[in-house]
Order: structure tokens, then C-alpha cells, then sequence
């Protein structure tokens, strides 16, 4: 509830609070009776000194023992109109069993699950870290620091508490964000035969989107790509002389090339810039580790990215890693976001069945 009332919308103040928030209680619960800790929690930063991530990992660990990793996010969408709710956004108001606010579900109650399980979890000695970050909902802004923390750590596997119903969600597609821009003449709108129109000539290309080489996957889909932004000209009596195109491209390869160089080879295009590489991640129903969860697996990918699109690019090849949690995918971003506390408590029963047998035989080496 103490999460839910803190408004940590992407890029806003809060945000920090609420990740520092965090490591104070990490601090707290994993020192014990103050004598021995049983966690060690350190603090990443991001440009200008904002802190953008906290991990946990065990105070002391068998050198041969890989971590069963929780990857988490702290931020949240904004509340476009704080009236149209039924409660406060960030009252943590509990009705019928449910926790209503803003990240209830997107992934507060998840982290929750995560971070109890976790500290219950290294009381006992097990080889288990948490890893929380910020910027995930404006493209994994934290998840490089994540990273960069976790260096030196070996992980065997990763679940992400994100919003699946606790069902085991095995993946979901990467993204590829491009900023594709046209360049013209500019010319007075009265006579725009001595100009260049940019817009025209981004709508050409925009008239090609079908001819991208989209790739399909048998358990992610096809790719997918949406022109969600178009910008130019100043006034109607002026021949725009720059177009710019924001380009939301959802991938089943870790090849940007193979879009990017599409989008450049346009006659139209002057120039394209990335704004956000993510890679897709997708791990095996027949994975061991996956097989031994417990918990319905889902059939379908997740359809959002998560921090794991980062985390897999520093992963050995072949490291499993699942999308997880309590929340409701139906109700994440909508007015009234909330979740059922019944199934907060099941995801935090199942972390630490999880992380208990982690220990055991079928651990990966």
C-alpha cells in the first residue's frame, strides 16, 4: 500500500522517491538483528545523479551458485484525469478485496510479491536477488544500471512480476523505435511548385509501410510496425521543408539492421535515427527450470516489452527467463487500476516455492 501511495510517474520526482523508498526497506528487512545482513543493496545512477536502480543480492553466496533473479519496475503511467476515478489514484483504497491506484497491478503489487518473497527468501540463505529500476513504462530507462549492479553476479534465471493473472508468460516481442525524417525546399505556399513538400514525401513513404520485411515467430507472432507520430510545417502558407516520423516497430530478432537499413534505402528519407532498441525475449516451455514452476502457462506472449529485453543482451544464451505476477493485464493503464490481494499473495507463496527449490538439484550450475 506504502508503494501505491507514492506517485512515481515516469520522470517525475517520485519516481526516485519511491526507488529510494525501496532500498530502505531492503535495507531494513534484510539486516536481521542488525548484526549480520543477509542481503547486500546497492544503489544505480543515470544521467545528472538520479538514482534509476536498486538491487539486492545475497550478502554471502557459494561462488558456484547462480541467482534466481526478480526484475521489477518502479514507475507508472500518468493519471491523465484524476477525477474520472472512483478513488484517489494514489489512496491505496481497498475495496472487495481489491487495492485500487495507479501501479496497483503495473507492477507494484508484483514488486511487492517479489521484494517479501525475496527478503524471506535470503533470511534463508538462498542464492535470490531483486532488482527494481526506473523509466521501464518510457522505454527501460533504469534496466542498464540493473545491469551495470549486477555485474559480477552469475544469473541462472529471471522472473519478471509483471501483470499475467499469475500465469507463466514465456516471452514477448522487442521494440525497435525509429525516428525517420524527409527533408524538402522550402517555398512560400502560394507557389509550391518552387519548393520540395516534405510531407508529401513522407507520406510516400509512408504509402511503402507494407513493403517492410516483416519476420514471424511461431509462439511471438509477426512483427508489427506503427507510424505513431508525424510532425511537420509551421504554417499553411509555407512548403514544409522537414518531416519527422516516429516509428514503433515490435521485432522477433535482435537485428535492427534489418528494418533500419529498409527505412534509409527509401528515396524520400534523408535520415533515421534509433530512439529505442530492445530485444525480444523468449524462453522454451520445455525449458526444466520452466517445466518445474508450478504455476499454468500461458499460451500467448506477453504483448508489452519489459526490462528483460535489456537484461537478455548481458544473459548467457539460453538463461530462462519468464513473465510472472499478480496483476490483471485486463485493467493495467485504465482509470479505476487495481488488483485482487488474493492473487498478490499467491505470487508471493509461489516466489518462495520457486526460490526454495531453486537450491535444489535441478539449479542450474
Amino acid at each position: 500500500m506504502d508503494l501505491v501511495r507514492i506517485d512515481s510517474t515516469s520522470g517525475t520526482p517520485g519516481e526516485a522517491d519511491a526507488l529510494l523508498f525501496v532500498a530502505e526497506v531492503l535495507r531494513r528487512e534484510c539486516a536481521g538483528s542488525g548484526v549480520v545482513s543477509v542481503g547486500t543493496v546497492s544503489i544505480g545512477y543515470g544521467p545528472g545523479g538520479t538514482p534509476d536502480a536498486v538491487v539486492v543480492v545475497p550478502a554471502a553466496r557459494p561462488e558456484s551458485s547462480a541467482l534466481l533473479l526478480f526484475s521489477a519496475h518502479i514507475d507508472v503511467v500518468p493519471v491523465e484525469d484524476p477525477s474520472a476515478w472512483s478513488h484517489d489514484p494514489f489512496g491505496a483504497h481497498i475495496a472487495s478485496g481489491r487495492l485500487f491506484g495507479r501501479g496497483s497491478s503495473d507492477m507494484k503489487s508484483g514488486l511487492a510479491a517479489a521484494l517479501v518473497a525475496v527478503v524471506e527468501l535470503l533470511r534463508e540463505g538462498r542464492p535470490v536477488a531483486l532488482a527494481v529500476s526506473t523509466g521501464e513504462e518510457v522505454g527501460c530507462r533504469g534496466a542498464a544500471s540493473v545491469a551495470e549492479l549486477l555485474r559480477g553476479h552469475p544469473i541462472g534465471a529471471v522472473i519478471v512480476p509483471e501483470s499475467t493473472a499469475n500465469e507463466v508468460v514465456l516471452g514477448h516481442r522487442g521494440a525497435l523505435w525509429l525516428r525517420v525524417t524527409t527533408s524538402g525546399r522550402a517555398a512560400h505556399g502560394s507557389t509550391p511548385g518552387l519548393g520540395v513538400n516534405a510531407i508529401e514525401k513522407a507520406a510516400a513513404v509512408i504509402g511503402r509501410v507494407s513493403e517492410l520485411p516483416l519476420l514471424w515467430h511461431p509462439r511471438l507472432g509477426w512483427e508489427s510496425v506503427n507510424v505513431g507520430t508525424i510532425a511537420g510545417g509551421s504554417v499553411p502558407n509555407l512548403v514544409p521543408d522537414r518531416c519527422v516520423l516516429d516509428i514503433d516497430q515490435r521485432v522477433i530478432d535482435d537485428d535492427s539492421a534489418r528494418l533500419t537499413d529498409w527505412w534509409m534505402s527509401q528515396p524520400e528519407v534523408s535520415a533515421v535515427d534509433t530512439v529505442l532498441d530492445l530485444a525480444p525475449v523468449w524462453t522454451s516451455a520445455d525449458d526444466p527450470w520452466v517445466r518445474g514452476l508450478g504455476a499454468p502457462v500461458s499460451e500467448r506472449p506477453a504483448s508489452y516489452f519489459t526490462d528483460a529485453s535489456v537484461l537478455v543482451r548481458t544473459l548467457p544464451a539460453g538463461t530462462p527467463v519468464v513473465v510472472w505476477g499478480p496483476g490483471d493485464p485486463a485493467v493495467v493503464h485504465t482509470v479505476d487500476e487495481s488488483v485482487d490481494l488474493r492473487a498478490v499473495e499467491a505470487a508471493r507463496l509461489h516466489y518462495v516455492r520457486v526460490g526454495r527449490a531453486w537450491t535444489g538439484a535441478d539449479s542450474p550450475a
